[in-house]
């Protein structure tokens, strides 16, 4: 397996000040290496824009990671591994510059894998894949929200907020946020999800001790919002 991952950075509009890393979902075995094309890959471009944009936007750089393979594969996840370099390149361009460890499904699991990294400062967690007997994964020290589309059939929504409930009850400051009706992919309800993402990152910058929570209590009675 010679190939090398591939990191599509865009750099902040103004000064530098967190780097939102985001990973990409996959498969549980596939060697078939990542394509620019692969829908897993394309879905995360907008996650890229919403990061650059509202309130702190322009002092947020945002790289797209594109792992060597398509599958987690087993004992030694193939995504961790390219995550990892990821950091070490970022760590590189942005030295200093906290991280925000953004993932849907495996690239979820991914984030999750990698809380307790140097310079991870918070992770958002979308639909994470967290298959039985997750529960080793370290818990970290930084912000973590996870959103799961209650109507979810591929990652369980259920898994996802028992396991923040574990982490919260260790040390706090992490956030489960159902989306009612939105299934794995989270088609629907994008501005809940855009909402919840800027706000997320805004409170990271702030540094203000404002938990995590509060994202949720500001998304209280948004269920109609349907774009």
């Amino acid at each position: 397996m010679g190939r090398t991952p591939g990191l599509s950075v865009r750099p902040a509009r103004d000064t530098t000040r967190l780097v939102v890393l985001v990973l990409p979902g996959g498969r549980a075995q596939s060697s078939s290496p990542v394509r620019p094309w692969n829908l897993s890959y394309l879905r995360m471009v907008p996650f890229c824009r919403t990061a650059r944009h509202g309130p702190v936007g322009r002092s947020v750089a945002t790289a797209l990671l594109r792992y060597r393979v398509r599958g987690w594969n087993g004992a030694q996840p193939a995504p961790v591994r390219d995550a990892r370099w990821a950091l070490d390149e970022l760590r590189r361009q942005f030295p200093g510059v906290p991280v925000v460890l953004l993932g849907h499904s495996m690239g979820g699991r991914t984030a999750l894998a990698l809380l307790a990294e140097p310079d991870v400062v918070a992770t958002i967690a979308l639909a994470p894949w967290l298959p039985p007997g997750e529960s080793q994964v370290p818990l970290g020290t930084g912000r973590l929200l996870v959103m799961h589309g209650t109507a979810d059939r591929w990652t369980d929504p259920a898994a996802s907020r028992e396991y923040i409930e574990r982490v919260a009850a260790a040390r706090g400051d992490a956030t489960w946020v159902p989306v009612p009706g939105v299934g794995h992919f989270m088609l629907r309800r994008r501005r809940r999800r855009r909402r919840a993402v800027t706000a997320f990152l805004a409170q990271v910058l702030a540094a203000d001790g404002q938990a995590a929570g509060t994202v949720a209590s500001n998304l209280a009675g948004d269920d109609a919002d349907l774009g």
